[in-house]
């Protein structure tokens, strides 16, 4: 039985260790070990968890099948228009792949940004990373590239996509 909920303080390790096995499997590919260990030291440490749940800078949901977490999300309004909101983060353990957890997650948000009275869902995707077909299968069309300066010499190479949902 699949539930999504929504995640507290308390769900940060489940958070991190999430992003651990879903990390390497997808990034392996397209960017060095050393960047993958940097950008997750970086964006998925505990204590960044935990203070973007206290702190309200990102809601996080997880996506549980029975008891056991298999996926997560996060998202919130762009802090430079908040007629936007963003999709910061969505991924799924790899052994999930093709089962509708992604699916499941990315509906949870839309309902989100439309029960705010928004319209408009955003994310940032690696132009290498083949999920771009999964957001361009859910609606999803690149509207711009960026390169992000992230420290360390690394760099995050995107498109910016966006899809307009239904109120």
């Amino acid at each position: 039985m699949i539930s999504i909920k929504p995640a507290t303080v308390d769900d940060a390790e489940i958070i991190r260790s999430l992003a651990e096995a879903t990390w390497w499997p997808t990034y392996s590919p397209i960017l060095s070990k050393e960047q993958i260990s940097y950008m997750l030291n970086l964006m998925y440490s505990f204590d960044t968890i935990q203070s973007q749940i206290t702190n309200r800078e990102q809601t996080y949901i997880i996506l549980y099948d029975g008891e056991s977490p298999k996926g997560f999300a996060a998202y919130a309004p762009r802090i430079e228009n908040k007629e936007i909101y963003k999709l910061h983060k969505i991924y799924c353990l790899p052994e999930t792949k093709g089962m509708g957890f992604g699916k499941a997650l990315l509906a949870e948000v839309e309902k989100a940004v439309t029960l705010a009275g928004k319209e408009i869902l955003e994310l940032n995707v690696n132009k290498y990373n083949p999920a771009i077909g999964f957001y361009e299968r859910e609606g999803f069309a690149k509207i711009y590239e960026e390169d992000i300066d992230i420290g360390e010499g690394y760099q995050m190479n995107d498109y910016v996509m966006q899809k307009k949902l239904q109120p």
